[in-house]
């Protein structure tokens, strides 16, 4: 009868394992949950990136530039006469054709195209004037500015009508009447010309030939 052979020596069996519970496995903790907002920054920062390639980190400048010089007294000053004749080019470019007629006493000048039975009524002093400026005795350097003033003024105050007093320059050397003379030059062609439509010498009552009627753009 043939021997049993003698079981195998496990060093380990006298060693208790802890058994398994019974039941379900323990589920594994959920991954964190990933913000959308900050998962599509995320792609767009890397979409950025990915478009722009390397890029330089620009180094700061701290030197301060140092203003200008001002230009002195000498690079601005201009020759009177260059500097009268470019202001008079000035404003017979920007200025408006006008037609003049005029006589020994009588001035008067419309815009081009102006309405003759509007002219007429000028004429007659049936726009009642709402403003008068007296130049009788200023000399020419006073009275453009004055002038330039008034009618702006006048503008401004929605004046229709407007008179001048320019005299007749009886008592002006060799009789010539210069004001007048330069207010006609001055409604037509200086800066006064860009409101004006019309103007004509006054009737009797408002100072005739020594006052212009000023008809002012609306």
């Amino acid at each position: 009868m043939a021997k049993k052979p003698e079981p195998f020596n496990n060093p380990f069996a006298k060693v208790k394992l802890d058994e398994p519970k019974k039941g379900a496995p323990p589920r594994a903790p959920a991954p964190p949950r990933a913000d959308p907002k900050k998962a599509s920054l995320d792609d767009e920062a890397a979409l950025f990136l990915e478009s722009v390639g390397e890029v330089a980190r620009v180094k700061a400048k701290t030197a301060r530039v140092a203003p200008k010089e001002p230009p002195t007294a000498a690079e601005l000053r201009l020759p009177s006469e260059d500097a009268e004749s470019l202001a008079r080019l000035a404003e017979l470019v920007s200025g408006e054709t006008f037609e003049l007629s005029d006589s020994t006493e009588f001035i008067e000048g419309s815009v081009q195209g102006f309405d003759e039975r509007v002219m007429k009524k000028l004429r007659r002093g049936e726009f009642s004037h709402r403003a008068e400026l007296d130049l009788h005795g200023k000399t020419r350097e006073q009275a453009r500015p004055a002038l330039e003033k008034f009618i702006a003024d006048a503008k401004v105050a929605g004046h229709r009508c407007v008179l001048v007093v320019t005299g007749r320059g009886l008592n002006s050397p060799d009789s010539i009447p210069v004001i007048k003379q330069s207010v006609q030059a001055w409604l037509t062609h200086g800066r006064p010309s860009r409101q004006v439509l019309a103007f004509c010498s006054a009737r009797p009552e408002d100072g005739g030939a020594g006052a212009v009627y000023v008809l002012l753009r609306r």
